[in-house]
């Protein structure tokens, strides 16, 4: 394992809060505008509040890239200020339809999925090298189905990239009973590679990146199936961070890895709690385990909450219009009403994989333990194995 150091000052910043706060890395007030802290080898990076699940100083920015044969998002710490007048992004989420059906939901029945984040911001450039966090969507997901975890890392410091996987996708299911092929061939882990490749040598439309990304300091995080491709990763180098999301595939050992999370919904139909909690006991150490009371499977995803403008969900307005294959994606849209709300379960797992992030990616020494994700009454499982 590469060791990273802290220098002197940052370990008498900590010092000095421990004497302040009674505790060093605890729950604290949100730091002054402006204030830094350093990261791993010496990275320059905005201080951000100790509470995990509060959004970070960065203003979000947006891009959509190509890498290959991949559709790929990327969220970033863009230039504080840059967002003023900006309009925020809104993802049109039928492009993840198959070419057939897109044009059968009109607009002003399409389910929306807002972000927090604003197309084409400025890199804060005076900041950074910035850790990377590779985010792989589910069966039957696509690149933003799970927004508002990408953009709550990267308010806090990170580079998130997520792609549209082909043979993965939305569409790839619904065409097997739709007029149109398949996307592609399923290849998770040659996708990860292309991206990670990509990153660690940013040009075209992602020259932007140049200089700013830390690739020496990884984490990659799935849903579902992508849970699985991210269990996966856990071998390679400079990925120090492994996190499933209703996961059930063992994250082996691997040359730099520090920290592992799996978290589940406790009523998933899909992949249960207790799949997750098996392939978490295989896994490698340090290890945590989170399980979410009243969670379903899609629970760490933005699924349930996307809504047309009459409150109809994204099944609702497939049945609606009749979309082909319909009745198959009901299988895997887990969103039954008496689950927890959908924020309250965002919340959750922002705090719960920001808490591992940090230390591990931004060597940060003021980020509230993940223990202290109990403090939620539905994190109703919290295990770790060191």
């Amino acid at each position: 394992m590469v060791p990273r150091m802290r220098s002197a000052a940052s370990i008498a910043s900590c010092l000095s809060l421990l004497l302040l706060s009674g505790a060093c890395g605890g729950a604290s007030d949100p730091p002054p505008p402006g204030e830094e802290s350093e990261g791993c080898d010496g990275a320059k990076l905005l201080s951000v509040p100790a509470d995990p699940s509060a959004r970070g100083p960065w203003p979000v920015g947006a891009r959509t890239v190509t890498i290959g044969r991949l559709r790929a998002e990327i969220w970033y710490p863009a230039t504080v200020g840059a967002e003023a007048g900006q309009a925020t992004v809104r993802y049109d989420i039928r492009q993840a339809l198959n070419p057939s059906q897109r044009a059968i939901v009109p607009d002003a029945d399409n389910p929306r999925q807002d972000c927090d984040c604003y197309r084409d911001l400025p890199l804060d450039a005076a900041h950074g090298p910035y850790p990377v966090v590779v985010f792989i969507h589910g069966t039957a997901g696509f690149r933003h189905q799970s927004v508002h975890q990408a953009t709550h890392w990267a308010s806090r410091g990170f580079v998130v990239i997520a792609a549209d996987h082909p043979g993965l996708m939305l569409g790839d299911l619904l065409a097997q009973f739709c007029p149109d092929d398949p996307s592609g061939t399923q290849d998770l882990a040659g996708d990860v590679d292309k991206m990670l490749q990509a990153l660690a040598a940013p040009a075209g439309e992602l020259a932007f990146l140049a200089g700013r990304v830390a690739m020496n300091h990884v984490a990659v995080v799935g849903h579902s199936a992508g849970g699985g491709a991210a269990a996966a990763a856990s071998t390679r180098p400079n990925v120090r961070v492994i996190a499933s999301l209703a996961g059930n595939t063992v994250a082996k050992p691997g040359p730099d890895l520090e920290r592992v999370l799996f978290m589940g919904g406790k009523q998933d139909q899909v992949v249960s709690f207790g799949q997750v909690s098996t392939a978490w006991m295989g896994s490698a150490t340090p290890r945590d385990l989170v399980g979410i009371a009243a969670g379903g499977h899609l629970v760490f995803s933005d699924l349930c909450e996307s809504k047309n403008p009459a409150g109809k969900d994204l099944l609702a307005v497939a049945q609606q219009y009749n979309l082909c294959g319909a009745a198959l994606a009901g299988m895997l849209f887990d969103c039954d009403p008496a689950y927890i709300p959908g924020p309250r379960g965002w919340e959750i797992t922002n705090y719960a994989t920001t808490a591992v992030l940090e230390p591990a990616l931004q060597c940060s020494t003021r980020t509230a333990p993940l223990s202290e994700v109990s403090r939620y009454g539905e994190a109703e499982t919290v295990m770790q194995a060191p």
